[in-house]
């Protein structure tokens, strides 16, 4: 389906183990042979210049969103089909939730936690049904998967809230899934943000 487009949240920094950046790296060459379109933060550093470098060697689509404050840090990647520049850290993830049928969240710091819980609370608030994947490389999330399971046995969440999301231990598992289970609506129909 070649209007699939994948929101990837990961981190600016590459990490202390090469295979992030390498399931990173795995993750733009499948996106690119699927010829889906990636969407994803506008930087060039770290995870999220690898998944972008990647999918652009592969030929395929990019979006990438960027706020005005992090466009040293984060090295904006103006080579994109499209490069947009916010105002703000909440215009940049509406934007990359707009035009994305599907999340996937790699590796990475306290954004990419802010950018999966949001999601996952929309998800939870029957906001929006776009599938979302946390590949779980060298179990770098699991403290992550014990928090949610603490948030729920302490009777903050339901244990649907689980169900919200897939794991994977691998980009292909997580392109194989969602080969299997995209959202076929146009993204821009969510308006209930």
């Amino acid at each position: 389906m070649e209007n699939f487009s994948v929101c990837v949240f990961c981190g600016s920094r590459s990490g202390d183990n090469p295979d992030y950046l390498v399931q990173a790296e795995i993750l733009g060459n499948l996106i690119a042979e699927k010829k889906w379109r990636l969407v994803y933060g506008a930087g060039n550093t770290g995870m999220m210049g690898a998944v972008a470098n990647a999918t652009q060697v592969g030929k395929a689509k990019t979006f990438g969103v960027i706020p005005r404050h992090l466009l040293q840090r984060e090295i904006g990647k103006t080579d994109l089909d499209n490069y947009i520049v916010t105002d703000n850290m909440h215009e940049r993830k509406k934007l990359m939730f707009m035009n994305s049928n599907a999340i996937i969240l790699l590796p990475g710091g306290p954004g990419s936690l802010d950018e999966f819980f949001e999601v996952l609370t929309w998800a939870q608030l029957e906001v929006h049904k776009k599938p979302i994947v946390v590949i779980n490389v060298k179990k770098y999330w699991d403290p992550l998967f014990s928090l949610i399971d603490h948030t729920i046995s302490s009777g903050f969440a339901e244990n649907s809230l689980k169900k919200l999301f897939k794991t994977t231990e691998t980009a292909t598992e997580a392109v194989e899934y969602l080969t299997k289970h995209k959202q076929r609506s146009d993204p821009k129909t969510e308006t209930n943000l």
